[in-house]
């Protein structure tokens, strides 16, 4: 499995969750997905999921932006996945790669409703994530090459929390990032899950950009927790002590683990003597205050 096909189950995975919850705070809502070149079949997927979820949309209307330059191909086959759609739903093709995205998005007066873009291919351009930061609520899927960190773009666009992650894949094609950025907690912790719960035999591995060492994690509903270890000493160096609470939101706003992975992660630190708790008896609750042993890094 590619990281296209990947990229395409999240996208499945994310809109499950999105399109009921858009949909029900608000009575418009627009998803826009933008490909610059290569595999646009995601946004196939996508029409779908939402012939799929028809019955949510009754008195409700949802348009969904294509960008895309595929040729008439895409234009065939998106229009045999629109017939199966409700008449509340309004897709449009629209030609170009995601720089067009600002300019879409404002003709489908997409800003001040529900609003989830997918960005593959792109450039974290500002413009481009103004425009996808303009939902009320925004969350935003972008992919791109990796080299640098997405998180203070995405911060700077209004954004209040973000996640990263490295798309690995066996052989020679290219390593991807993609970053996911959105102002609710749920849709970062649904993110997380989907992120864990792809194919674990899709021949695609994670990297975390946050950490140092750059190790390959295999997709594991109970992934490898090494490098999360050192990224909570790291914290913990950092910040000095924190609480459980404190550390299992930082897994989750600063890595790309979530929080049942920090708890896991800790009971290993503590029980290596890399950590040390207050209390140092009883259950790991979210009080419970964690710091960093005396030479902790040669045990993580």
């Amino acid at each position: 499995m590619s990281t296209d096909a990947v990229l395409r189950e999240l996208l499945v995975r994310q809109l499950d969750h999105w399109l009921p919850a858009a949909l029900h705070r608000a009575r418009r809502a627009t998803l826009a997905l933008a490909y610059a070149g290569g595999d646009a079949t995601g946004a196939e997927e996508a029409l779908r999921v939402v012939a799929e979820l028809a019955d949510r949309l009754r008195g409700r209307r949802l348009t969904v932006l294509v960008v895309a330059d595929d040729g008439t191909d895409l234009a065939t086959r998106l229009g045999a996945a629109e017939a199966a759609l409700p008449a509340d739903v309004a897709v449009h093709l629209v030609p170009g790669g995601p720089d067009r995205l600002p300019v879409a998005l404002k003709a489908a007066g997409a800003a001040g409703a529900p609003l989830l873009t997918v960005a593959d291919g792109a450039d974290p351009d500002p413009a481009l994530l103004a425009a996808a930061a303009s939902g009320r609520p925004a969350e935003l899927l972008l992919v791109t090459v990796p080299g640098r960190s997405l998180r203070p773009a995405l911060s700077a666009a209004g954004f209040p929390l973000a996640t990263e992650v490295e798309l690995v894949p066996d052989g020679d094609a290219p390593a991807r990032l993609l970053g996911y950025a959105t102002g609710s907690d749920k849709g970062l912790e649904t993110v997380k899950e989907a992120l864990w719960a792809v194919d674990e035999y899709a021949g695609v591995r994670y990297r975390d950009p946050a950490d140092p060492q750059g190790r390959l994690l295999d997709i594991s509903l109970e992934p490898e927790p090494g490098p999360l270890r050192r990224e909570l000493l790291a914290e913990l160096a950092r910040s000095g002590p924190r609480t459980v609470t404190e550390l299992r939101r930082f897994a989750t706003t600063a890595t790309v683990y979530r929080a049942a992975d920090a708890n896991r992660a800790l009971a290993s630190l503590l029980a290596s003597g890399a950590a040390t708790r207050d209390p140092e008896h009883g259950r790991l609750g979210g009080d419970v205050l964690i710091s960093a042993a005396p030479n902790a890094g040669s045990s993580a």
